[in-house]
């Protein structure tokens, strides 16, 4: 039986580890693949940054999800709790053992539960860049990181920084 709830609060924790993301999978556009551009030799500027360009526009994307307040401290809480205990309890710890453990897996949990519901709930952006070469890419994050309008950027892995 307890195996079964050690199971249970595992596949509750991977199932809302995964609501965690940061970003759609953006990263696969090549933007940080080595291309030879400004390195050939040729014709390129060896100055050129392939992978730079410009904010043209900024527009805030709603999530449209919600949760009431505290719902993933609570959840998180109650599954922190739950781990805690039950390993305590499998590794041969005293009950003050485990009393503490559930403690600190409660403590853990609810910060993880509730940074979760955040990243969950939390509006994004859509950064439109005109890039070096002419191209125009759309890129969703959910932080703006000092980034406006008219700011002279780079893409990496499907995200947009400060150049």
């Amino acid at each position: 039986m307890k195996i079964q709830l050690i199971a249970a609060a595992a596949v509750a924790t991977v199932a809302l580890a995964g609501c965690a993301t940061t970003s759609p999978g953006y990263g696969g556009g090549g933007y940080n693949n080595n291309n030879g551009y400004g390195n050939s030799g040729g014709n390129y500027n060896t100055n050129r940054c392939a992978d730079c360009g410009i904010v043209t526009r900024i527009n805030q994307v709603a999530s449209g999800r919600t949760a009431p307040t505290a719902t993933g401290a609570i959840l998180g809480g109650i599954v922190g709790a739950v781990a805690g205990h039950e390993i305590s309890d499998h590794t041969g710890g005293s009950k003050g053992n485990q009393n503490i453990a559930a403690a600190a897996g409660a403590v853990g949990g609810a910060l993880a539960g509730n940074q979760i519901q955040k990243n969950v709930t939390s509006d994004t952006f859509d950064i439109s860049v005109r890039m070096d070469d002419g191209r125009t890419i759309v890129v969703n994050q959910r932080d703006l990181g000092g980034i406006r309008e008219n700011t002279y950027v780079r893409v990496v892995n499907g995200r947009v920084i400060l150049r």
